[in-house]
């Protein structure tokens, strides 16, 4: 009993010893290697990694320290993206009430789906407070900074609002847009229906993508996926005007004429059959959804209607009528 009774005095008098270091090392400046330390937390950065990101910017103290002190305030969850300074004197406690308080001003900018690469780039390049490090990138050199070396850009970046702290690069930005596609992409790839002609995830960006571009109306994107599904399983051409229109790029006047259409051209979809090499836009997530979870349908054509909706057809004639009743205006 005498030993049980000693070794219990000592767990007490050295979780008591611990509690006092960590009460002293709250209130203690953290040690820094130059006399500022700047961090950028992106939106859902678990609290270890923002930890990490303090040391890797200079913050000269255990990340797993930091990391703990995060965590058993029981605030860790409450920490907010932005960006942050620190300078000599800023003690634990401190740096984690800057942390929850925002201290840092944040701005946002929206990636619209349905836009191309080219008018996310513009929407970065006019957004307030971000510093334009891929300005005087090219798209090979933009990607590999970003993570993805070898990648095109068209379709890669999932569009949404993004919010981010004062002097952030534009490369974050981009990179979480990036990082956002690739996980809506895979999600909804594990959930795919079975038998769909498409050999892997970059071939339902570019379907999705067409998807994107040829309705806005919810209710049609399973439909509209549908047909170009049955084009593919039969290996007919798609015969889809945005494609075309993305292949003319700046030459596009609004006015699609029979001449693009013959025009041959890797985004030629009525000359060629399959799908083009690159998707034309940024999908939105319904888009991807609707893309490998098709309507069961054996429908091989639609018309728009004109009040944004289609019509859908199994058989040419059929097509030919609707095309008749609502694009020439006759019956």
């Amino acid at each position: 009993m005498r030993v049980l009774r000693w070794t219990f005095l000592v767990a007490v008098l050295t979780a008591g010893a611990v509690a006092a270091y960590g009460w002293w090392w709250l209130r203690q400046p953290l040690p820094l290697s130059r006399p500022t330390v700047e961090v950028t937390i992106e939106s859902g950065t678990p609290p270890r990694r923002i930890a990490q990101q303090w040391v890797a910017a200079g913050v000269e103290a255990p990340a797993d320290a930091l990391y703990a002190w995060f965590r058993l305030s029981g605030r860790a969850p409450l920490i907010r993206a932005g960006t942050y300074e620190i300078g000599r004197g800023t003690t634990p406690r401190q740096l984690l009430e800057i942390l929850l308080r925002g201290d840092d001003a944040l701005y946002t900018v929206r990636i619209i789906e349905g836009w191309t690469f080219a008018q996310a780039r513009a929407a970065l390049a006019a957004a307030p407070s971000l510093t334009h490090h891929s300005k005087d990138m090219d798209e090979a050199q933009l990607m590999a900074a970003i993570g993805a070396p070898g990648q095109r850009a068209e379709g890669r970046f999932f569009p949404d609002t993004y919010t981010y702290g004062r002097k952030v690069s534009d490369l974050v930005v981009l990179r979480q847009a990036y990082n956002a596609m690739q996980r809506r992409l895979e999600a909804a790839w594990a959930e795919r229906a079975p038998g769909l002609p498409l050999a892997s995830t970059d071939e339902a960006l570019i379907l999705a993508s067409i998807v994107e571009k040829e309705t806005g109306i919810e209710a049609d994107r399973v439909k509209v996926a549908s047909v170009f599904i049955n084009r593919l399983r039969l290996g007919m051409a798609l015969q889809t005007d945005p494609t075309v229109i993305y292949g003319l790029g700046p030459a596009f006047d609004g006015n699609l004429r029979k001449r693009d259409l013959l025009s041959d051209g890797p985004y030629n979809t009525y000359l060629r059959k399959g799908l083009p090499p690159t998707p034309i836009a940024l999908p939105s997530a319904a888009s991807i959804k609707a893309t490998l979870q098709p309507a069961p349908s054996k429908w091989l054509y639609f018309v728009a209607r004109g009040d944004g909706s289609s019509v859908f057809s199994e058989r040419l004639d059929d097509h030919n009528r609707a095309v008749n009743q609502y694009q020439r205006g006759s019956r």
